[in-house]
């Protein structure tokens, strides 16, 4: 401030512009005195533009803070139309809230009752199933109990058809169909016995060598093939037998003396007639124990027949040496031994009994508690 005074007095004085005032003591005492208007104008100038500078930075202010305002007013408005817009949306979900929870409320009721309806069809299902459970109990049973009676059936009627008629062939094929039924069977208790049945099977099948109308064929045509086989000569000697005294003498008698049948046939033809007729009946006798199955005496009719022919027939005839060729193969495919049938029956019997005695058994274990 005091140098203020300096400048302005210094001015004042008259000195050129520009000019710095002399610091010296001298100088200023030799400077005259500044004149005071034009420093309280220069004074007063710049209190005037400081003052405008304020009321400008103050204006300023004040439109930067209406600007402000009306920014905060246009984003208040926007804030309180998008909470308008929040409190609409929110009734609405209100709204929305409560109408689903009725709707929920209404599911929950449904589905209680659904729930109620579906426990008592399952307890409905249960009895169902129980029902058809026992139910197809009792079907497997009676389908079992009717197929073992038609096994026990089968081999009872296999076993009394060998017994009676000796026909294996038969009873073979009685034994297939009780196997064959035996294995539609359920329970598996049953499966053991079929091992029987095809054992007693296979015995059957040993003893069934033979081909019965084939046999019966061959003996019939071995009865007609008799009545031309060639008989043994009578007056032929034996081969290379050395001819003795004794039969020089009974050559030399027969010469001599002739002996004929008084009744006019040969000797030779009645003898003819009478081994054929022997042969016959022994093949006849075959045939028939064939047709009874009664091994022993067919085999000894054969070897009965055989032997005849040997003895009555010439042996070095082709004819001959065929029909006892037949009866080799004949012999040979006898039947086997008879067979006891009726294990696999008896088994049956008593596993059915066995069976029998279950269901009383479980009942009065159950009934005991």
């Amino acid at each position: 401030m005091s140098r203020m005074s300096q400048d302005d007095s210094f001015r004042e004085s008259g000195a050129p512009a520009g000019a710095r005032p002399d610091p010296s003591p001298r100088a200023a005492r030799t400077t005259p005195p500044a004149r005071r208007g034009s420093g309280t104008l220069a004074v007063a100038l710049l209190l005037g533009l400081i003052a405008i500078g304020g009321a400008g930075y103050v204006g300023w202010r004040q439109w930067r803070q209406e600007q402000g305002h009306a920014a905060d007013n246009a984003a208040l408005n926007a804030m309180k139309q998008r909470v308008d817009t929040l409190e609409s949306a929110f009734s609405a979900s209100d709204s929305e809230r409560n109408l689903l929870r009725q709707r929920l409320g209404d599911a929950d009721q449904v589905n209680r009752s659904l729930r109620e309806e579906l426990l008592s069809q399952a307890e409905r299902t249960r009895n169902l199933e129980d029902a058809v459970a026992k139910l197809s109990e009792k079907t497997l049973s009676g389908h079992d109990a009717m197929l073992l009676d038609e096994t026990e059936s089968l081999l009872r009627m296999a076993k009394e058809r060998y017994d009676l008629f000796h026909d294996a062939q038969g009873a073979m094929a009685a034994y297939t169909l009780a196997d064959q039924s035996l294995a539609a069977v359920n329970d598996g208790a049953f499966s053991g016995l079929r091992q029987s049945i095809n054992a007693e099977r296979e015995a059957l099948a040993k003893t069934q060598t033979v081909n019965l109308d084939t046999a019966l064929s061959t003996l019939s045509e071995l009865r007609a093939a008799t009545l031309s086989l060639p008989l043994k000569p009578l007056d032929a000697a034996a081969d290379g037998a050395p001819a003795g005294g004794w039969s020089r003498i009974m050559g030399a008698i027969n010469d001599v003396v002739k002996v004929q049948r008084t009744n006019g046939a040969p000797l030779s033809v009645a003898d003819a007639r009478f081994a054929r007729e022997l042969a016959s009946i022994d093949l006849a006798q075959a045939q028939a124990a064939l047709l009874a199955s009664d091994r022993d005496a067919y085999i000894a009719a054969l070897k009965r027949a055989d032997a005849g022919i040997a003895a009555q027939f010439d042996t070095k005839a082709a004819p001959v040496q065929q029909a006892r060729l037949q009866l080799d193969t004949l012999l040979a495919k006898a039947p086997g031994a008879n067979v006891q049938l009726g294990a696999a029956l008896n088994e049956l019997r008593n596993m059915r009994a066995v069976h029998a005695l279950k269901p009383a058994a479980s009942s009065s274990a159950g009934a005991k508690p």
